[in-house]
């Protein structure tokens, strides 16, 4: 099963997403995305990881997001992946520019494959503004695309606000 969480920042995404990862009893793996590049970011860390329990298996993987699934994925396991748009600023950030485009492509193309349960956290991004900087447009658009196409794939797709979980697709539990 493949569930993607969408919400704004503080919106309640990562707790839903470890309160569902807890209450499958399965073996969780989570997978951290964050870069840890000013003392403000090492604070959200250090939070989250204090949020975990101690017994999931925890990878930082800023990057390659595909090949550590594909590395952890077993049966009768969830995968919680935080955070997918943390991801695309740093894939957007890369040298190499065309890295962001390959890595989503995976991401899409090994998700239906995989036999652990996947739960997918992202911020909500195009429900304000239009950005005024390129950058920050580029960000908003793939995210945006990358949301699109994940919701076509997921079993279940939920919006979280105020954390109260709205299900946009999927069964209603």
């Amino acid at each position: 099963m493949i569930q993607l969480i969408l919400g704004g920042a503080r919106s309640g995404k990562s707790r839903l997403a470890e309160q569902i990862a807890k209450d499958s009893n399965l073996n969780v793996a989570y997978i951290a995305t964050a870069q840890a590049f000013d003392a403000e970011i090492s604070q959200r860390i250090q939070h989250h990881q204090a949020q975990r329990p101690a017994h999931w298996t925890v990878i930082e993987e800023p990057l390659y997001l595909a090949n550590c699934l594909i590395e952890l994925d077993q049966p009768k396991q969830v995968i919680l992946v935080d955070c997918l748009t943390l991801w695309m600023s740093n894939l957007l950030m890369h040298e190499n520019p065309e890295l962001q485009m390959h890595q989503c492509q995976k991401l899409l193309d090994i998700l239906p494959i995989l036999e652990a349960d996947v739960i997918l956290v992202s911020n909500e991004t195009g429900l304000g503004v239009v950005p005024k900087g390129e950058i920050s447009r580029k960000f908003v658009d793939e995210s945006g695309r990358l949301h699109q196409q994940l919701g076509k794939i997921a079993d279940k797709v939920m919006f979280c606000v105020a954390g109260f979980p709205m299900i946009l697709k999927g069964e209603k539990k």
